[in-house]
């Protein structure tokens, strides 16, 4: 149900991920809305509410599973319409389910589908009747939805897992499949032995690059910076409006922030004042009502990162804190830049983004990779 649906909230200043689906909640009318989940197990179907008040919404009819013929419906500043014959796929147990199942994989959990796999898994270590009823209730558990996209084969779809879980002269929860024959058994165990083999290559060729997520945990650089120089000034120090002088060409910097603002403006003798400014802040206030650069948009990336380079290069003690932060995701706040800053998920993280690339060149270079 996630796929590319991805949405957040903010709390606190914490990103809270989610995922959205269609739904129609039945207030008189029914309207056809979207249902959000995040990760901490609140769902918004007008109003935030946890699982369990969600389900109640369901089973009360509030979230509507069933559509009555004739009633009355309309998609906000679109369309209205009455139900014709109307055919719901979802049941409130179904829904439910589903809703459950997203919680889970928001926050990296094995779902249903998950715990079914790995319930099958085991009856193939170890292939005994209490094992292969245990993996039939696990499959069953995965919602009816959602079981033919188990195996993530749209060609076998879920076959070959209700044909294992029946056992040779079980009978499939489908009313159409005949009785597991031995032949049919045969082949389900000879198709998890193959995808056992591909699950196997697989796993080689995803690891031998590392892991696709940062393992450290993320590293929060909030608005706030000191003017003077301070003797341990930890994680602040990889701002770039910290009080650490940069030599570029022939002309030294207090900052970054200074030199960045000072080569933003057309004007000598204005680059001249940025750069002789008393902080960050008013630098960039002497710039901000300047002329730029041409073509100043498409350079600003390419000169922050030559001037973060600078910044290390000629600090190798803050260099030390950089590559202390691992392999980090670096979230750095800006009220100012919505570009540079992330600002509560609102923002590109630009500055972030620079910070890791340049903490990666930096370990290139003490680590003395040859050829490079």
């Amino acid at each position: 149900m996630i796929g590319k649906r991805n949405t957040y909230r903010v709390v606190d200043g914490v990103r809270i991920p989610g995922t959205w689906r269609h739904a129609f909640i039945r207030n008189g009318s029914h309207f056809l809305t979207d249902l959000v989940i995040y990760a901490d197990g609140l769902v918004d179907c007008w109003g935030l509410v946890t699982l369990d008040e969600f389900e109640e919404k369901v089973r009360s009819g509030w979230v509507a599973t069933t559509l009555p013929d004739g009633a009355r419906a309309s998609a906000h500043g679109l369309a209205t319409w009455t139900f014709g014959e109307p055919r719901s796929r979802l049941s409130p147990e179904l829904l439910v389910a589903e809703v459950r199942d997203s919680v889970d994989r928001l926050n990296g959990r094995p779902d249903s589908t998950g715990r079914c796999l790995a319930a099958v898994d085991v009856f193939l270590a170890d292939r005994t009747e209490e094992n292969r009823a245990a993996a039939r209730t696990a499959f069953l558990a995965v919602p009816a939805s959602r079981r033919r996209y188990a195996l993530g084969d749209m060609d076998s779809k879920d076959w070959p897992l209700r044909t294992l879980v029946a056992g040779p002269g079980g009978r499939t929860y489908l009313p159409a499949d005949p009785p597991v024959t031995q032949e049919a058994y045969d082949r389900a165990l000879a198709y998890f032995e193959e995808r056992a083999g591909r699950k196997a290559e697989l796993r080689v060729r995803a690891a031998a690059d590392g892991p696709a997520a940062p393992q450290a945990p993320a590293v929060h650089l909030p608005h706030s910076c000191p003017d003077e120089p301070v003797p341990d000034p930890g994680r602040l120090a990889l701002r770039n409006d910290y009080p650490a002088p940069i030599t570029v060409g022939e002309v030294s910097h207090p900052s970054v922030t200074h030199a960045y603002w000072a080569l933003s403006v057309a004007r000598p003798e204005i680059a001249a004042a940025v750069s002789a400014a008393d902080t960050a802040a008013a630098a960039r206030g002497i710039a901000a009502g300047a002329p730029r650069r041409e073509g100043w948009e498409q350079a600003r990336v390419a000169v922050m990162t030559r001037l973060l380079h600078a910044k290390f290069e000629q600090h190798p003690e803050l260099a030390d804190i950089l590559l202390a932060t691992d392999d980090a995701t670096v979230i750095y706040d800006d009220v100012d830049s919505a570009f540079w800053g992330d600002n509560g998920g609102r923002g590109r993280n630009w500055a972030g983004r620079l910070l890791e690339l340049v903490r990666s060149e930096l370990r290139v270079r003490r680590g003395g990779f040859s050829g490079l």
